[in-house]
């Protein structure tokens, strides 16, 4: 019996011996290869460490040094120079979860192709890591990453697993393209709802910080996000700045605040911009809200050719459209002020009150083009219930008719200027008059104009304006129907002869100052030539006495000159 008591002794001193010589061949080089070689041979995965460290001092805790993992003829997954995996009993039933992983200096890859990882932990730590996750919704970079997930329970196409809560750190961060830095974030996930209570990032020169909450669908709701003097430069158009927001299948946005923002792309500016905007959710390319608002006001606003310079803008929101409380701004040297509502269900903006006062303005080289394009969808019509201009000065520059209006005053009542979309007068009452005007080099003084419009004809019945030497007077009507035909009738006393050849009228026979009554008529389309549609009659008398009448048919014209009556010999 002695002896079987001694053999049994031996036997587990000498298995004792044989596992400490394990545990000590685990911890060098040649044992560091042998396991990683019999993972990376037995399993899916590659992986290599230079080493294992365990000591007794925390025997619950496993060290590997300079850790590579990753699937077979992928990318590696993880390169870190420590991981340390915290061990539990739980080990007994299931090996591969640990009570914690700590990554510690390298690079963590998680994207779909990495998934699913057949590791599982009660937390996932990470020291000054770098985080990538690209090829998914949040196409990730950052650096510098300190923080912990728990648990941590990864699956296909849920890198960071089902449900956990999240709290990071990175020094530097590029989501979805755009960069930031010193990035807190804490939140959790929950089934495929992303909620962040708390966002906060130095970014553009500025800061960020928010809570938000991404759906399951891709939906998004900001409760709230603060933006801070910002400064960002973008290659894109304005349009296309702002384009990710109509990707999104919803954002919701609580309460967003701007302050102090300077932005820029290539044909659009702002700066020094305060914004807030509350209850709003824009959808599908449309918005809806019960009781939002937008308050805004900037130093400086450019988009293509227009300038703005203090611009203020106050709006509220509502299912039935766009309170547009208060619009002013400086304007090419002058101001606009206005207010008004749009409406949804007719896609109409009514302009309570508009005034135009100071402006110097040149019209765009295509404003003809402009004049002529079709508004977007949601701008159906356009009503001015009330319009004064004061002192202004408006410049034509085609160079086949450049003309310009010096003082500009007026005012006009209910004044629909667009109609299905397109530009027009359609309805309205309007009165112009200036101090000079210039139509083709030819200077006139106190040119004067009162139209009324209503759907099938604009009625001038007054138009005058006095030349170098007399008075032009005149009255027109333009037909509102597809063929715009338009008749003219034209006085002229006193006037130079040759005033209307610089307008397209053919220069006359005969010279100096008279007077001349003109009729004619035409169809003005923007597809089709004006000259061969034009018909009139043109009688003029100098101070001579020398009479002729032109009548042009289809754009020609014909002559009849009678001469002056003889002067009666006084016996």
């Amino acid at each position: 019996m002695k002896f079987i008591g001694k053999l049994v002794l031996w036997l587990l001193i000498a298995l004792l011996v044989v596992i400490l010589a394990f545990y000590f061949l685990l911890q060098t080089q040649w044992g560091a290869r042998q396991v990683s070689g019999w993972i990376t041979d037995n399993t899916r995965y590659r992986l290599s460490f230079d080493a294992i460290d365990h000591r007794f001092s925390s025997p619950a805790h496993l060290l590997l040094k300079n850790v590579t993992f990753g699937r077979d003829d992928k990318p590696a997954t993880l390169v870190a120079k420590a991981v340390d995996i915290g061990l539990s009993s739980r080990q007994l039933t299931d090996p591969l979860h640990a009570d914690t992983i700590l990554l510690q200096d390298g690079t963590l890859n998680l994207s779909p192709s990495t998934a699913p990882l057949p590791f599982e932990a009660d937390r996932l730590q990470l020291s000054n890591m770098a985080f990538n996750s690209p090829q998914t919704d949040w196409d990730l970079s950052a650096q510098r990453v300190t923080g912990g997930v728990s648990p941590w329970l990864p699956e296909a196409g849920y890198i960071l697993g089902k449900k956990a809560a999240i709290q990071m750190s990175a020094g530097s961060m590029t989501l979805n393209g755009v960069p930031a830095s010193n990035v807190l974030i804490q939140g959790a996930i929950d089934n495929g709802v992303v909620t962040l209570d708390t966002i906060g990032a130095d970014m553009a020169r500025g800061s960020l910080t928010g809570k938000a909450r991404r759906d399951a669908d891709g939906s998004w709701v900001i409760d709230n996000l603060r933006l801070d003097e910002i400064r960002l430069q973008s290659d894109k158009s304005l349009a296309d700045f702002f384009a990710p927001l109509t990707t999104v299948p919803s954002l919701q946005i609580g309460r967003l605040e701007v302050t102090d923002a300077r932005l820029q792309g290539p044909d659009w500016a702002v700066t020094d911009l305060d914004m807030s905007l509350r209850n709003l959710t824009l959808s599908k390319g449309d918005w809806q809200s019960q009781d939002g608002k937008l308050s805004m006001n900037a130093s400086e606003f450019i988009w293509g050719s227009i300038h703005l310079f203090d611009p203020i803008l106050n709006s509220e929101f509502s299912p039935q459209g766009i309170a547009l409380r208060q619009f002013t701004s400086s304007w090419e040297g002058g101001m606009v002020r206005t207010s008004g509502n749009w409406q949804r269900s007719d896609k109409a903006l009514v302009l309570d009150d508009i005034a135009v006062a100071g402006l110097e303005y040149t019209l765009p080289k295509n404003w003809k083009q402009l004049w002529m394009t079709p508004m977007p969808a949601w701008l159906n019509t356009l009503t001015l219930k009330k319009m004064s201009a004061s002192r202004n000065l408006v410049i034509d520059i085609d160079p086949a008719f450049p003309w310009q209006i010096t003082a500009l005053d007026g005012y006009g009542t209910n004044l629909q200027l667009l109609k299905e979309r397109q530009w027009g007068l359609w309805n309205g009452t309007v009165t112009l008059n200036g101090s000079l005007a210039t139509f083709n080099r030819v200077d006139v003084r106190r040119p004067s104009m009162t139209l009324t419009a209503n759907a099938s004809t604009v009625n001038i019945s007054e138009l005058s304006a006095f030349t170098e030497k007399g008075i032009l007077e005149a009255t027109a009507t333009v037909s509102q129907l597809p063929q715009r035909q338009v008749n003219v009738s034209l006085n002229g006393r006193g006037v130079p002869l040759n005033v209307l050849q610089p307008w397209g009228w053919p220069a006359l026979p005969v010279t100096g100052d008279g007077n001349l009554q003109l009729t004619a008529s035409g169809s003005v389309q923007a597809t089709a030539p004006l000259k061969p549609t034009v018909n009139g009659q043109l009688s003029a008398e100098n101070m001579n006495h020398q009479k002729i009448s032109q009548t042009m048919r289809g754009g020609e014209v014909t002559t009849a000159l009678q001469p002056a009556p003889e002067t009666p010999v006084t016996p």
